[in-house]
């Protein structure tokens, strides 16, 4: 057997978050772009995500783009006892397109915009979206810094990074998280990771439920979760949180049955053998 996985996480700072997060992306309509057609589904899921102990929300001002933010505020401000994280140097001009721009002035701007829009005076965690190819990175991610010391951001994070990007901003100051794309089928970031281990940078794998062949009738993670009587997301939820103790998953749903069915996932205990064959498939 192996070690059951701590269900929390220490930030810098010493709080304590729960590792199972909430990415709120998907409360968006379709291609991210505008409001969903359930203009209340967004209160439902996201009072659930909160009574069922999450605490950690991750969000971005390109989601919607602003409407994600707005959702967040109307559903949970005050938000007393939780971590929200929103994003900045993306840009949007119609569903599914997606630009960058992380000049420092426009990040400072996007800034002040989400300040507005979650009605706080601190963003507890903000995060480079990505960075822009026309734009130093240790520009965009001083201008985090300095807003940092300037009391608007409690937390500095980043999105999309490559591991030398990521000792690069450690060199500049103290980074709490990195969100980059990681799953079964998708473990290219698997060098950043290891920063962040060895860092206790926490890591947040987005897109974590795709799992494509492993999931068909008879393949690897099918035969996990017959193994434990539980679904294939809950599998493979599993694993990320077995894989690194500095993971913390962020599943996004806009059903409260699937997301109730996600925060399950922290009762799946993976053995040895689990985890060698879902590690060997990808």
């Amino acid at each position: 057997m192996t070690a059951t996985p701590a269900t929390h996480f220490a930030l810098s700072d010493g709080r304590q978050i729960r590792r199972l997060g909430y990415g709120a992306m998907r409360l968006c309509g379709p291609g991210v772009w505008g409001f969903h057609a359930d203009r209340r589904n967004h209160l439902a899921v996201l009072h659930r995500a909160r009574d069922l102990g999450v605490h950690l929300f991750d969000t971005s001002d390109a989601y919607g783009p602003d409407v994600n933010e707005y959702q967040i505020a109307e559903a949970l401000h005050p938000y007393d006892g939780l971590l929200i994280a929103t994003k900045g140097g993306l840009t949007r001009n119609g569903p599914n397109h997606w630009g960058r721009d992380g000049r420092p002035d426009r990040l400072s701007r996007c800034l002040r915009n989400s300040l507005r829009r979650l009605e706080v005076e601190t963003i507890d965690l903000y995060q480079l979206h990505a960075p822009d190819p026309n734009v130093p990175f240790e520009d965009s991610v001083g201008r985090l810094f300095e807003e940092q010391k300037a009391g608007l951001i409690r937390h500095v994070g980043l999105s999309n990074v490559t591991a030398d990007q990521l000792r690069t901003a450690l060199s500049l100051g103290p980074i709490v998280t990195v969100q980059n794309r990681y799953n079964l089928t998708d473990r290219s970031s698997a060098d950043v990771l290891a920063v962040c281990e060895e860092h206790h940078v926490g890591f947040l794998p987005w897109y974590p439920l795709a799992a494509g062949e492993l999931a068909r009738p008879g393949a690897v993670l099918d035969r996990v979760a017959q193994k434990h009587g539980c679904t294939h997301a809950q599998a493979a939820l599993a694993w990320l949180l077995a894989r690194s103790p500095v993971m913390l998953p962020i599943p996004g749903t806009s059903s409260v049955a699937h997301l109730e069915a996600n925060m399950q996932a922290e009762g799946v205990q993976l053995d040895a053998q689990d985890m060698a064959e879902l590690e060997a498939a990808a």
